[in-house]
């Protein structure tokens, strides 16, 4: 560090993310390839059908889709106001708190840190699977998940529009692979085209936390345009037309193809076959009726729509530590960005280096673990992606608050609609999610009533928080030109400079390092 007087400027920064890079079809493969089409078609599917015994699972798909399109009226609003790879910690500093903000951001950092390594989990068993039955060897999922690592970190640190391109090829083939599984589920019909799953009667019943908490976690992903808004070609538009689109997209298509999988299995059927088959059940339909080289081809697709989510995820998260490195609330060294790829470095190392540890911990847990080999899947992956749905829907409750309290002094030209009736809606019908999805947590987790774990899992997707808003306060007593900047990011001040035009001394972020 140079030694500067508490008056003068830090010294200039390593070079920042890309600028101008992506447009509104990058954002949209970013934000589509994390929720992960396939996956959630092949897996989420069945698994909501086979727990909650309902088949409104595909009316629910649009139930959601109305509450996050209120959701995103504000969101929208406030991302072209407001450009930082923090997303959600600077839209929810800047509207209700730089406390709570700081508070945010480590909730946030867990949720995006649980759901990539959780894919881990998923990835491992179903490549494990598909390469011993074609083979005959005995891999174990955690070798797969290993090459898996390996990739995405590499990705991770080279330029964005390079991993926008790798994703954009398997996105485009997930979306084809499931088409075609509609297209033969309504050719089949064994009990004919109906409404069933699309009435009000079929949700709205015994089971519907549970089907709601489920297909939340589908939709997981759709909000990450805002992440990538420095690095997008025109920020004031693209964020908020990428998500808009990606929400409609999500909606229509995961209710669509729900309801053909009720039609091609059969509305009496379905709820039978998806406790029997699980995950093969859309892979032995299209063997049965498609043939087995598409299964087989659909096989495939479905592990990169899983490797696509990684790296969408891994992203994610790298981009959030910079963003708080950046600003000081994390060590500065985690802002490091490559010169040449400006890839955010140092924060995509560190979310590896978490990644690899909490794999290995559940690859030597899962040594003769009577579960066998879907230890992978009946742990990692459903503990920390149903740890992950509380946390980012309890976020978006946040963020719908925030836009209220950011547009409160100044309207920025925008309507009540925007600036408080959709957030208050949105706001509401969030909350509800994110109550049903605790309630219901130990069905989600699949223990039999209330456990241990059931309680936590939730404490580790919500008390980082209280890790947060301690901190915050620390840096407002200690560190106030760190404390100032927070949320603020690289808008518009310069370097080494807040906002506010008060400046970070080194003593005060020698204090945050020490600390």
């Amino acid at each position: 560090m140079s030694h500067q007087t508490p008056n003068t400027p830090v010294t200039a920064d390593p070079p920042g993310l890309s600028r101008r890079t992506l447009g509104v079809p990058a954002l949209v493969f970013m934000t589509i390839a994390a929720s992960a089409p396939l996956t959630v078609v092949a897996g989420g599917y069945p698994s909501n059908f086979a727990v909650s015994g309902v088949i409104g699972v595909p009316l629910s798909f649009i139930v959601l889709g109305v509450a996050l399109t209120l959701f995103t009226v504000g969101y929208a609003a406030m991302s072209t106001k407001i450009r930082n790879a923090g997303a959600f910690y600077a839209y929810i500093a800047q509207g209700i708190g730089k406390r709570t903000g700081v508070a945010a951001s480590f909730i946030a950092l867990t949720a995006y840190n649980c759901i990539q390594i959780a894919v881990y989990g998923l990835f491992g068993f179903a490549s494990a699977a598909f390469i011993n039955s074609k083979t005959g060897a005995e891999i174990p999922w955690w070798a797969t998940a290993s090459v898996a690592f390996v990739v995405v970190a590499w990705l991770g640190i080279n330029k964005v529009d390079f991993s926008v391109r790798v994703v954009a090829i398997m996105v485009g083939l997930e979306f084809l692979a499931v088409i075609v599984f509609d297209v033969a589920a309504f050719a089949v019909q064994p009990e004919g085209v109906s409404s069933a799953g699309l009435m009000p009667g079929d949700l709205f019943t015994a089971g519907v936390g549970a089907v709601l908490a489920f297909s939340i976690a589908s939709f997981m992903g759709f909000e990450s345009a805002a992440i990538y808004s420095e690095e997008s070609k025109d920020p004031t538009r693209s964020i908020a037309r990428a998500t808009y689109i990606s929400v409609a997209i999500i909606a229509v298509f995961y209710a669509f193809s729900a309801w053909a999988m009720m039609i091609g299995t059969g509305p009496d059927q379905i709820v039978g076959a998806s406790r029997e088959l699980g995950p093969e059940l859309l892979f032995a339909f299209l063997g049965q009726n498609v043939g087995t080289l598409m299964a087989d081809v659909a096989q495939a697709l479905f592990l990169t729509s899983l490797f696509a989510s990684l790296l969408a995820f891994h992203n994610a998260v790298a981009r959030y530590i910079f963003s708080l490195a950046r600003e000081n609330v994390l060590p500065k060294r985690l802002a490091y960005v490559n010169g040449r790829t400006h890839a955010p470095v140092a924060g995509s190392l560190t979310q590896s280096a978490i990644a690899l540890i909490v794999v290995l911990v559940f690859a030597v847990a899962g040594t003769g673990s009577e579960l066998g080999s879907l230890f992978p899947v009946l742990t990692l992956f459903t503990w920390l992606s149903n740890t992950a749905a509380l946390g980012l829907v309890f976020l978006m409750v946040l963020v719908s608050l925030s836009v209220w309290g950011y547009f409160r002094a100044n309207h920025h030209g925008h309507s009540l609609w925007t600036r408080f009736i959709a957030p208050l809606l949105s706001a509401l019908a969030l909350g509800v999610v994110c109550v049903l999805i605790f309630v219901n947590f130990d069905v989600l987790i699949g223990s039999s009533g209330s456990s241990l774990l059931s309680w936590i899992l939730p404490a580790i997707a919500l008390l980082p928080g209280a890790a947060g808003l301690w901190w915050g306060h620390y840096l407002k007593s200690k560190a106030p030109a760190v404390y100032d900047g927070i949320g603020h990011g690289s808008e518009g001040a310069p370097v080494g400079e807040h906002p506010s035009g008060q400046q970070a001394s080194d003593s005060e972020v020698l204090q945050v390092a020490q600390a």
